[in-house]
């Protein structure tokens, strides 16, 4: 089949208007959201309802046209965006962006692949529910997106990733069929959990279009307080101490350096500086309360109280207003932005288990001063859950184009040190393109295999998001 033709018949699908050919109206589907890669493809496509996804991935397979799926393209490892071949299709999702039903009695939430996470927040609140996943692009990113990379965020501690807060999926398969799995069911024992197969697949084995989502009561209150402390393994101690006195109420524990806020405070001088001297790290603290304001702000005064008396706290700032609170997480959201302010870094999403990060943080630094001299390191994260962001910027004088020409030298070393503390490479950002070759290099062949094979099942012709992960 021809280009034109193949282009002809996705126009009788979806409509000439959102079959878009041009170079001008293509640009911001072939862009990654770093602004660092930009593809290349025959057409975007745009359905506007899950049979017209089934038809289109239907007529790709007839031409084996490779489809790039994409939700709100704010994925960080080139998984959302075509190689430089031109030949794939971006087929993107955002039409498809209903909230198809709440069941506040079920708790559940059924939306559309396309909705912006945002949106699906909102409407849990509307109807008196908590939706808990939470993270910086949610203004733009999609729920089918967050499940295709098993989006983290900065609830994972009490409430899981991505995965956890799903229930039943609705998908397209690669010969262009629906399975609705859109089942409610906390249980359901009946085969192989496909579901699972599909979600942080990152759209490589079909495509996502519809999910049920799990709801929670809402909180009474969330109490905030920032924590100063002498080192990340003074944060270890904060965390157990926190883990032990509110259990499931502590619902985020982020690490946050210095220099982090140091970034932020030279880019984003308008947000607070909560303390008049600096601390080489802090411990931001959310401990949700479902009986009382009053008793998530014992709690939590308690909990610093504590840990002040036992030399593990230096200082602590507890919000006493929405205001304040709202200030606190500011200061760690603004620290990506102050990253990208700043200049380009290399960049790693990792996670260890949570013993270990301080001991993996005092090990891996002197590592990339002697091999870097002057490197700064960019180190925050969600530390209840394991997951840092451990990034490495150029010394002063460096520039940051020429810093990056050292990326797979300082992947290299953040890697190895990562694996043998029995980490992974990949805590919540995905594989995609970009961490594709560093996988086949951590991966055990079995495993590697035993992923081929589930693709070579379900994708034969390799036309879904052909290059991502293997």
């Amino acid at each position: 089949m021809s280009v034109d033709a193949f282009l002809d018949r996705c126009r009788a699908i979806v409509g000439a208007g959102f079959v878009l050919d041009t170079p001008g109206d293509m640009a911001p589907f072939l862009r990654d959201w770093r602004g660092r890669f930009t593809g290349a493809a025959r057409a975007v496509l745009r359905p506007g309802s899950v049979d017209e996804v089934a038809q289109l991935v239907r007529a790709c397979a007839d031409a084996r046209v490779p489809i790039v799926p994409q939700g709100g393209n704010t994925g960080l490892v080139l998984g959302s965006v075509p190689d430089a071949g031109g030949t794939a299709v971006v087929l993107s999702l955002t039409r498809l962006n209903r909230i198809r039903a709440i069941d506040a009695v079920n708790r559940t939430i059924t939306v559309d692949a396309g909705a912006v996470l945002q949106h699906v927040q909102q409407a849990a609140l509307d109807a008196g529910c908590l939706f808990p996943l939470s993270l910086a692009a949610e203004g733009s990113c999609t729920i089918g997106g967050n499940l295709s990379t098993n989006a983290g965020g900065t609830a994972v501690l009490r409430y899981g990733n991505t995965r956890e807060l799903c229930l039943g999926l609705e998908v397209v398969t690669a010969q262009g069929e629906l399975w609705s799995g859109l089942r409610g069911l906390r249980k359901d024992n009946t085969g192989y959990d496909l579901r699972d197969l599909y979600i942080g697949a990152e759209g490589t084995l079909g495509i996502i279009t519809g999910a049920v989502m799990k709801l929670y009561p809402l909180p009474k209150a969330s109490i905030t307080a920032l924590a100063a402390l002498p080192s990340p393994a003074h944060a270890l101690q904060l965390l157990s101490l926190a883990q032990d006195r509110a259990g499931a109420s502590l619902t985020g524990f982020e690490l946050i350096s210095e220099y982090c806020l140091e970034l932020v405070a030279t880019h984003f001088p308008q947000l607070p500086r909560p303390f008049a001297t600096t601390h080489p790290q802090y411990a931001l603290l959310e401990i949700s309360s479902n009986e009382s304001e009053a008793h998530g702000v014992a709690l939590l005064e308690g909990t610093i109280a504590a840990a002040i008396d036992a030399g593990i706290v230096v200082d602590a700032v507890v919000a006493t207003s929405v205001a304040q609170s709202r200030g606190l997480w500011a200061l760690r959201e603004h620290i990506p932005l102050a990253q990208a302010a700043d200049g380009k870094n290399i960049k790693h999403d990792i996670s260890l288990p949570v013993s270990t990060i301080a001991s993996f943080i005092a090990h891996t630094e002197p590592l990339l001063q002697q091999a870097f001299p002057g490197c700064r390191l960019v180190c925050f994260g969600h530390l209840g859950d394991g997951n840092l962001h451990f990034n490495v910027a150029p010394p002063h004088g460096i520039g940051h184009e020429a810093f990056l020409a050292n990326q797979a030298n300082v992947n290299r070393l953040v890697h190895d040190t990562v694996v043998a503390y029995g980490g992974s490479i990949s805590a919540e950002h995905g594989i995609g393109a970009l961490k594709r070759d560093e996988l086949a290099r951590y991966k055990s062949p079995v495993e590697l295999n035993l992923m081929r094979a589930v693709k070579a099942a379900l994708d034969p012709h390799n036309i879904m998001n052909p290059g991502k992960i293997l």
